[in-house]
């Protein structure tokens, strides 16, 4: 604080100096820590060593035994919540994505392709024969049948892409940074791979097969109209082998 000129004497680091008079003082304030050094008092939370009476250490071992409390709550709290949107996101059946974080995931690859003009594809397969499946063995095969696929998606494909489970029968895959050439090449790749591992059912080798087709996303489609060009392109493979059979 600078020193008046009126004589009267100023407030330095709370120690009081006069303005003139006395040895060494000279123009403006005189610095308290070059008169007096620094003070090293030991504090806890910041208070002093002096004021730690009795009282105040147990009222703040019992403040800092609630602020450990409060972490460990906070920290359940934050399991528990990951646990619900692991539950929110996931197939009840396969383990998955469900529709709802599939068709999210959709969302952000087709703004990503949009904005970055990155190729990104759609594969849709259908589930061929669960219905056979489902009568000859019963739900819980055509169950296993489910989950072996999934399994083989997942297994094959990037860390960077997408598996989800649309509903029934029906799965779908997004490739990240994939041209049409190469999602059909994936998408023949994994409807090998699935079909080549055989599901066994109480000593009974089961061969699921799927049905493909892809989409490109050019960006800024709905989820719903990619979906949809996908599963057309399915339905279209699958008119094709039939009259060729």
């Amino acid at each position: 604080m600078r020193i008046g000129n009126d004589g009267r004497t100023a407030r330095t680091a709370d120690l009081t100096v006069p303005r003139d008079g006395g040895e060494g003082v000279g123009k403006g304030p005189a610095p308290a820590a070059k008169a007096f050094g620094p003070v090293d008092v030991a504090t806890i939370m910041g208070i002093s060593e002096t004021e730690l009476t009795p009282k105040v250490r147990i009222a703040i071992d019992r403040l800092l035994a609630e602020v450990q409390q409060l972490r460990e709550q906070l920290s359940l709290a934050q399991k528990r919540i990951g646990h619900l949107e692991a539950l929110a996101d996931n197939d009840p059946l396969a383990p998955v994505l469900n529709r709802r974080a599939f068709v999210r995931e959709l969302v952000r690859m087709s703004a990503f392709a949009e904005r970055y003009e990155a190729p990104g594809s759609i594969i849709y397969f259908d589930v061929n024969g669960l219905k056979r499946i489902n009568d000859r063995h019963g739900h819980a095969a055509g169950d296993a049948a489910i989950k072996h696929v999934a399994e083989v998606l997942l297994r094959e494909v990037r860390a960077s892409d997408v598996v989800g489970r649309l509903g029934g029968d029906e799965f779908a895959v997004i490739l990240a940074q994939a041209a049409p050439a190469a999602a059909a090449a994936k998408a023949a790749s994994l409807a090998e791979a699935v079909s080549s591992d055989l599901v066994n059912w109480d000593g009974e080798a089961l061969r699921v097969g799927v049905a493909y087709g892809t989409y490109t996303l050019a960006g800024g489609e709905g989820p719903d109209e990619a979906l949809a060009a996908a599963d057309r392109a399915m339905y279209a493979r699958k008119n094709a082998a039939d009259d060729a059979a």
